[in-house]
């Protein structure tokens, strides 16, 4: 997540959220004030593409998976529980220290069962709407931030601020109120708009818990508590497979190292470079990555109400994140679905 004095600061997408999530942070062994690197702006920003592209990816993967006839249940565990143990293996051989018991497991059932609620509503709305809707509503996440912060009292809504809220709404009612499909596909953008609600009000809750702890150990239990409840839900379900097709395989393994691995990384060397206020603004650029990747691979229409909506949703993100550019931006941590 993202910290700044006084409040919370709004963390790029995505998502995550996990999205499922990454790591995302100007120090993979802790969390520290974000400063631009003296250096290079262009290869900061093709870092932020990258990983853009990456976690644009993640909702497409997953309904490659789902269209093997694979559970979502399983496909997110085998996901979570190969990401852990690529992170496990990091943190392992570059000895970090470990996490107080009661911190640990706070990770693992705050941080871990968070993570897995965010991620299940968003990628449960498959079946019902297209990837690049739910891209785009998900992407509402900074605005249903903003409102939490401002019930909490933490952040007083000005007129920045009211704004940006209005553009995301009205994008919400755009998106929504294009031809989709009927009742199913309300069922969808109902989950699409949870999961960016709980994404909300776990980005504050998450970030009090991260301290001063290295954010790889961290995201390391969030992902091993995440992978614990999507056990669970296919053990509720009987719906795990361990036997799965080909393509399935290949599509998880692709979640897990281009999707949750690698983005993290590279954007981590985008944010050192650009700053976390250039590199939140980059970033908008994922539902629409998403938009063109169900198009091209998943064959989704994309229609100009689609992208007019996300247009507006995309400049309330702007508006919000680009508000303090004299360094208090978006912070310096996320999870992502």
């Amino acid at each position: 997540m993202r910290e700044r004095r006084g409040g919370v600061r709004l963390p790029s997408p995505s998502t995550a959220v996990a999205h499922g999530s990454s790591i995302r942070s100007t120090h993979v062994g802790a969390v520290t004030a974000t400063r631009p690197a003296p250096a290079r702006p262009g290869a900061g920003t093709l870092y932020i593409l990258l990983a853009a592209a990456g976690f644009s990816a993640v909702s497409t993967l997953t309904s490659i998976a789902l269209a093997q006839r694979v559970s979502l249940a399983s496909v997110l565990l085998w996901r979570y529980a190969l990401a852990a143990a690529v992170m496990v293996a990091f943190i392992a051989r570059r000895r970090y220290p470990r996490l107080p018991r009661s911190d640990a497991a706070l990770w693992i059932v705050v941080g871990g069962g968070g993570e897995a609620l965010l991620v299940g509503l968003a990628l449960s709305s498959l079946p019902y709407i297209d990837v690049a809707t739910l891209a785009f509503l998900f992407y509402t996440y900074p605005s249903w931030v903003t409102l939490v912060q401002a019930v909490r009292g933490a952040e007083a809504l000005s007129m920045r601020r009211l704004l940006a809220l209005v553009l995301s709404f009205a994008g919400v009612v755009v998106i929504a109120g294009r031809p989709l499909g009927g009742r199913a596909a309300w069922q969808g953008i109902a989950l699409a708009l949870g999961a960016a609600a709980v994404y909300g009000a776990y980005i504050p809750a998450v970030q009090r818990m991260q301290k001063t702890f290295s954010v790889a150990v961290t995201s390391a239990h969030a992902k091993l508590g995440a992978a614990a409840c999507f056990l669970v839900v296919g053990l509720v379900q009987h719906s795990l497979m361990a036997s799965l097709p080909r393509t399935a395989w290949l599509a998880i393994l692709a979640l897990t190292v281009f999707s949750t691995v690698l983005p993290g990384v590279f954007f981590l060397m985008g944010l050192v470079r650009l700053g976390p206020v250039r590199a939140a603004i980059v970033s908008t650029v994922e539902p629409f990555l998403t938009a063109v990747l169900g198009a091209v691979v998943l064959r989704q229409p994309v229609t100009v109400g689609m992208l007019l909506g996300g247009c507006l949703i995309a400049a309330a993100v702007v508006i919000l994140r680009a508000r303090r550019e004299g360094g208090a931006g978006p912070g310096v941590y996320e999870e992502r679905h």
